[in-house]
């Protein structure tokens, strides 16, 4: 069949990286039933897979699915993710188009028999439970061209899901259950199915991967050991808590050649005092223990981290004391964002909820130390070699990643993208690496 004959389909994603690998697959499965993906403006179903972390990350959901409503062909907006899975009810209130289906899994299965219950209905497109839901076009236009899914250079790869941690701060652990482990058998067919299909680089995702164990018995070093010795190019952890990541992980990581020298353990505060009231299970010093053994089974890592700004009760002493923590970690990248209260949390009824003035200066100091060292990173570089792996080539300029994260530009050549290549650090840019051959 044609492009011309499917059905056009766009996907949004909304979160974390455990969102995006579910989106690919997702993407995949309705490209495999017979759709297309286009752009959100040919789209006949627009499909948002939300997140629900915080009460802005269901604000932007709940816009994200407003904003495909409004779009020129009044696509079907299939609504899946956390927030689908904890408030069905408030997302299809907003529009007589929205379809909720909190299964990601069942979501290429939904649009295929929603299609079918559309043309058989003339419009009244089949919605929970049989009921019709009215203002749909009795055929959904078929996709005017679109563009297939296109290889990648670097994939994200499912490996663990579901948390149970319970941080005051986050509602994760209620929307996807107790951690999950993918077996390791099938992790390492996925990555050598994508190496054989030219993918360089593989990172292993999961909402708390450093709980991954299978029912085998093999832990997050088996695995990364694994994932290792399938013949993919290079292997990348997504983030790993501090308490995790000690021991059998560290020695696997330093002992697997494959593996990129940067790592992204979430801090969230500086504050001992703030750190106990998110129920985060560590103090600074274990941290910062943390770090000075990673730094020294690794001696090339680059760290980047999550903070937090403004968590109830956090005063000005307190956000000074993450700076410092900061400063002395030396992270090559922050991740800065601002508490937002999340009702059903412990921490949305906790007292001394902070000043949204306050956070949004504590956010800013936090943000310019972060370019600082970022900056500083990036120039210890200079005049030291990269290898980066070529994502995209534009006008003769190649760019792509290196093996710490680092963006890097150097000219073309005869590099094309899913290559490695090691290169010169010559200078710094606007957040990338300036190289040559």
């Amino acid at each position: 069949m044609s492009d011309s004959g499917r059905l056009g389909v766009a996907v949004r994603t909304l979160g974390c990286k455990v969102n995006q690998v579910e989106s690919e697959r997702m993407a995949s499965e309705l490209v495999a039933r017979e759709c297309v993906e286009v752009a959100e403006g040919e789209a006949a179903v627009v499909v948002v897979n939300t997140c629900t972390v915080t009460a802005e990350a269901d604000r932007k959901a709940r816009k994200e699915v407003r904003r495909a409503l409004a779009l020129p062909l009044a696509p079907v907006v299939v609504v899946t993710g956390c927030l689908a899975s904890l408030d069905a009810d408030g997302l299809r209130s907003l529009g007589e188009r929205v379809v909720v289906e909190a299964d990601k899994a069942r979501v290429a299965e939904r649009v295929r028999e929603l299609i079918g219950a559309n043309e058989a209905t003339g419009g009244a497109l089949a919605g929970p439970a049989g009921a019709g839901v009215a203002g749909l076009p009795a055929a959904l236009p078929a996709a005017r061209g679109g563009a297939r899914r296109h290889a990648r250079t670097r994939m994200q790869v499912l490996v663990e899901d579901g948390c149970d941690s319970y941080c005051a701060y986050c509602i994760v652990p209620y929307a996807r259950g107790a951690p999950r482990a993918v077996p390791l058998d099938d992790v390492t067919r996925e990555v050598e199915r994508l190496a054989a299909d030219g993918v360089a680089e593989v990172v292993l995702t999961g909402i708390n991967i450093g709980r991954y164990r299978d029912e085998s018995g093999a832990d997050l070093a088996d695995l990364v050991r694994a994932v290792g010795a399938t013949g993919i190019r290079r292997v990348r952890l997504s983030s790993v808590e501090p308490m995790h990541l000690p021991g059998r992980l560290l020695e696997a990581l330093a002992e697997t050649p494959r593996v990129c020298p940067h790592l992204h353990v979430p801090l969230q505060s500086g504050s001992d005092r703030i750190l106990a009231a998110m129920d985060r299970g560590y103090h600074v010093r274990t941290y910062e223990r943390v770090v000075a053994e990673a730094r020294e089974a690794l001696p090339r890592l680059a760290l980047s981290t999550d903070v937090m700004v403004g968590f109830p009760g956090e005063t000005p002493a307190d956000a000074v004391a993450t700076r410092e923590v900061v400063e002395r970690c030396g992270f090559m990248r922050l991740h800065v964002f601002r508490y937002s209260r999340r009702p059903g949390t412990l921490a949305s009824e906790m007292p001394g909820q902070v000043d949204p003035r306050d956070k949004r200066v504590r956010s800013e100091r936090l943000r310019e130390l972060g370019a600082r060292l970022a900056n500083a990173h990036a120039r210890s570089r200079v005049g030291g070699t990269a290898e980066v792996l070529v994502e995209r080539v534009t006008g003769g300029t190649a760019e792509g990643t290196s093996e710490d994260y680092l963006r890097v530009r150097f000219p073309a050549g005869e590099a094309g993208p899913g290559e490695l290549v090691t290169v010169e650090v010559t200078g710094v840019g606007d957040g990338h690496v300036v190289a040559r051959w």
